[in-house]
């Protein structure tokens, strides 16, 4: 058994369901209907199996055992109204039917991904020590932590995880909270030089800048980030600050010199964690509703809302003016600051979004549907907050295999997830805005070629790395001393 082979048995299944969360929120308690589709998958991965003469593993590693998957949780959700995957039963038993179903020659880049300097040197300090017992305790990669190190959670593990097991062409490393920072920009300069020696050719990673413009500081030491590291975004939390206190972007002097800043130094897209409250700070912050007005105000800038404003523990329905919460905030922040389907400089990115709504077929008709309906195909944009979940490849699997129903579209005005759309969302629209040229990357070169030699014999691991419980949620935020960093 290779050493990273951790599931020779085949006990973790490709699309995960599961309560892992980013770390941001409280991991939600399975849905009956979550708990029977792990339980259809199980029993159908070891009946396919068995009809296809394989072991348990290697049908899970196909792209049949993804199909088969889907499938199980389409049966888990036979009453459901709004949203299924789709994949019909035989492709779990035929590979051709199955890549059909999951597969995708579409260009991805991610928006959103993670990783952290190994060696724990910014784990000095009562802070440092906080984060170091967060990753160690909490996250469940560290089972995979050789000693006393990070190196589970490093710019090589991303590097196989995102872009070997998964269909991932490009990539931002986003930048974490707080100081000291486990993603240090020196060291997601190195993670951009890692991704590039897979990759062979071209920028395949991008790196942010992280700015918390009220403190002290903070905007001068943007352009050290921007000349010394060349950044390629910026990456707000408005909710945090050092007195605890955020800010907001459309009504603060603070923001406003950031954005100042940020169009004298050209670099010019702005990555605002939205949604998702942080435990332990002022709620209101965490609110997009400052979304809409600060994009119009600042049209030169391109603000990419991630987590798409959503709230952990919300069921996303019909969009709701009134009453918004979730989702809806975005999308109510979006129309009152007069901004059309498909137009402006406002984004919806879905990391953690996707992932946490994918095994919720109606709520995910819901999500999908509200933000092709308002912000339009050209402003949805891809991200998966992995590693944290693993490798995005079932993420990416689940949308290509997604649709929205006929009633759906009929009864609340939602467009057709179609496959124009997805080719946009999964990777075009963030190209766009980064300024990637598409044809260089895609499917071409070095990455192309050891992606290949790596499927030949495969090894994902299937495992999520965040935590899986509530109680390992607070003990989280506990050992950080109650706020991000």
């Amino acid at each position: 058994m290779r050493r990273d082979d951790l599931d020779p048995d085949g006990s973790r299944l490709p699309i995960k369901i599961d309560r892992t969360s980013n770390g941001e929120f409280s991991p939600p308690p399975l849905t009956p209907r979550q708990k029977l589709a792990n339980r259809l998958a199980h029993e159908a991965a070891g009946e396919n199996a068995r009809r296809l003469g394989l072991s348990r593993r290697a049908f899970l590693v196909s792209a049949a055992g993804a199909a088969s998957t889907l499938a199980a949780c389409n049966r888990a959700n036979a009453d459901a109204r709004g949203g299924a995957f789709a994949v019909d039963g035989e492709a779990a038993l035929d590979q051709q039917r199955a890549e059909a179903a999951i597969g995708g020659g579409e260009f991805i880049f991610d928006v959103q991904t993670h990783c952290v300097e190994p060696t724990g040197r910014w784990a000095q300090g009562p802070d440092g020590q906080r984060w170091a017992r967060s990753l160690r305790q909490v996250f469940g990669q560290a089972a995979k932590c050789s000693d006393d190190s990070f190196d589970c959670y490093s710019a090589q593990t991303l590097a196989r995880e995102v872009f070997l097991d998964s269909d991932t062409d490009a990539a931002v490393v986003s930048a974490l909270w707080g100081q000291p920072n486990p993603t240090p920009i020196d060291y997601a300069s190195e993670a951009r030089e890692i991704v590039a020696s897979i990759g062979g050719e071209g920028a395949r990673a991008y790196i942010h800048g992280g700015v918390f413009p009220q403190e002290p500081g903070a905007i001068e030491a943007m352009d050290e980030m921007a000349q010394r590291y060349r950044v390629d975004a910026w990456k707000l939390y408005p909710q945090y600050g050092a007195n605890g206190r955020g800010i907001f972007l459309d009504r603060s002097d603070h923001a406003n010199r950031f954005f100042e800043r940020a169009k004298a130094l050209n670099v010019k897209t702005v990555a605002v964690h939205k949604g998702v409250p942080l435990p332990g700070l002022e709620y209101d912050y965490s609110s997009p509703r400052d979304m809409g007005p600060a994009a119009a105000a600042n049209p030169d800038l391109n603000f990419l809302v991630y987590h798409g404003g959503f709230e952990g523990g919300k069921t996303e329905g019909p969009y709701n003016e009134e009453a918004p919460q979730g989702v809806d905030r975005l999308i109510k922040s979006h129309q009152e600051a007069g901004l059309r389907r498909n137009q402006g400089n406002l984004y919806a990115e879905m990391g953690s979004l996707w992932r946490y709504f994918m095994s919720r077929p109606d709520e995910a008709a819901h999500v999908m549907g509200k933000l092709l309906k308002y912000f339009g195909e050209e402003r949805i944009i891809w991200g998966t907050d992995s590693i944290w979940y693993g490798s995005p490849q079932d993420q990416i699997q689940a949308f290509r295999a997604f649709t929205i129903s006929a009633e759906f579209q009929e009864r609340f005005g939602y467009p057709a997830l179609s496959a124009e759309a997805r080719r946009k969302i999964f990777g075009l629209n963030g190209a766009r805005v980064y300024g990637i040229d598409v044809a260089s990357l895609h499917g071409r070169g070095s990455l192309a070629a050891r992606r290949a030699a790596y499927r030949a014999d495969p090894n994902p691991s299937f495992a999520t790395y965040g935590p899986k419980t509530r109680r390992d949620f607070l003990a989280l935020w506990d050992a950080r001393g109650g706020v991000p960093g």
